[in-house]
């Protein structure tokens, strides 16, 4: 019997995790079946996803009512129906974080988007909210905004997990590992023991080809000589795998380094580069493109629900991280001859991205305050 695609993924070193939850994914079973039957190892969250849960359906009506009655804000009902989505999601996954060790089994939950600018506040967040979820196998998401990065050094440092979010250049990658290696230091110049605390890299993808081949398309419009439209064509859906390829070869030299190797003696957890945004937004391409082509040792594929399915239903498992390096090199040369700036547009995503967060977070909010006034109304009339 052919092995399911999504556990053949483990062979070559890469965990599957969900990049959706909801509270009928948890109730139903259906998420106890995936770890079973597919060797689900993770689930992701984010305000959008909470946003789609929570509004889009009737399975947290009774707890809203019932937070409602005891005058609970918008705000708190909002944190705890996330808490409990959060906290009985841990615990169908626990049994996956120590079988692997502590390597895989979390559940990600993000702190406030409006927080992205905000060290200090994303610091305290943080914390409030490990406390609150209480569980091991709780990461804490927290963007890799320019204030982001030293959040995540002193929350490393303060033994928390942590899944950094939104990394859409090479160069952020850098300074994220860079960060997780400095918590680490902290931690080892305070006596504490490295071996409790994991971290991933999420490190987006998709989005990139969709802002990369809108500037294409446009110049390929505007081009006038036929040898010049190749080059311009050749480049479409190439650059989020290139990019990603080569920041995977800067995973490689960091976490290979002397620097890494003494906090490993130490019991220090490889941080692994996450492949986030890996639906296919074009149908032109394949719909498991994003996954099918950055398959390699010590990485993690958060798959939302189409691609998860598409994946286990047809996906080709082989090790594709790293062939072809100079060829994902030369994409990158490419596009910079074509006059696109590949640190211009990740610039401009991270900034989509925070708002693709905060938007749907505070519809959120807004969708609990109306259901709330609905209910007091209800009870006073």
């Amino acid at each position: 019997m052919a092995l399911n695609p999504l556990i053949e993924l483990q062979i070559f070193g890469q965990s599957v995790w969900y990049d959706n939850l909801s509270r009928g994914l948890i109730t139903s079973g259906e998420l106890q079946k995936k770890i079973e039957e597919d060797g689900l190892r993770g689930v992701t969250s984010n305000p959008a996803i909470f946003e789609k849960a929570i509004t889009g359906s009737t399975e947290y009506d009774e707890v809203l009512k019932e937070l409602t009655r005891q005058g609970k804000s918008a705000e708190e009902i909002y944190e705890e129906l996330v808490v409990q989505d959060i906290q009985m999601a841990s615990d169908l996954l626990y049994p996956v974080y120590e079988k692997t060790n502590g390597i895989d089994g979390y559940v990600s939950l993000e702190v406030s988007p409006h927080l992205a600018r905000d060290t200090m506040g994303t610091i305290s967040e943080a914390l409030r909210l490990w406390q609150r979820v209480d569980r091991k196998n709780l990461m804490i998401k927290v963007p890799a905004t320019p204030e982001g990065l030293p959040a995540v050094e002193q929350l490393i440092t303060s033994g928390l997990n942590i899944n950094i979010t939104l990394i859409f250049s090479q160069e952020v990658y850098e300074q994220v590992a860079y960060a997780y290696l400095s918590g680490l230091e902290k931690r080892v110049a305070e006596g504490k023991p490295l071996d409790t605390v994991a971290s991933v890299a999420s490190f987006f993808v998709s989005r990139i080809d969709t802002a990369v081949d809108a500037l294409l398309e446009a110049h390929i419009q505007q081009a006038t000589h036929e040898q010049e439209k190749i080059k311009l064509s050749s480049l479409l859906g190439k650059v989020a795998i290139a990019n990603a390829k080569l920041a995977y070869q800067r995973f490689k030299q960091i976490f290979h380094s002397d620097r890494f190797r003494a906090l490993e003696k130490k019991g220090a957890r490889i941080q692994r580069p996450l492949w986030a945004s890996t639906g296919t937004k074009n149908p032109k391409y394949s719909d498991v493109l994003y996954v099918e082509s950055l398959i390699g040792p010590n990485t993690v594929n958060t798959m939302p629900p189409a691609t998860y399915q598409a994946f286990r239903d047809h996906g080709r498992v082989r090790p594709t991280l790293e062939e072809d390096i100079p060829g994902a090199r030369q994409t990158l040369q490419t596009l910079a001859e074509v006059g696109i700036d590949l640190g211009q547009v990740t610039a401009e995503l991270l900034e989509v991205g925070i708002k693709l967060f905060a938007e749907p977070f505070d519809k959120l909010l807004r969708t609990i305050e109306e259901k709330r006034n609905t209910i007091l109304h209800e009870k006073s009339s």
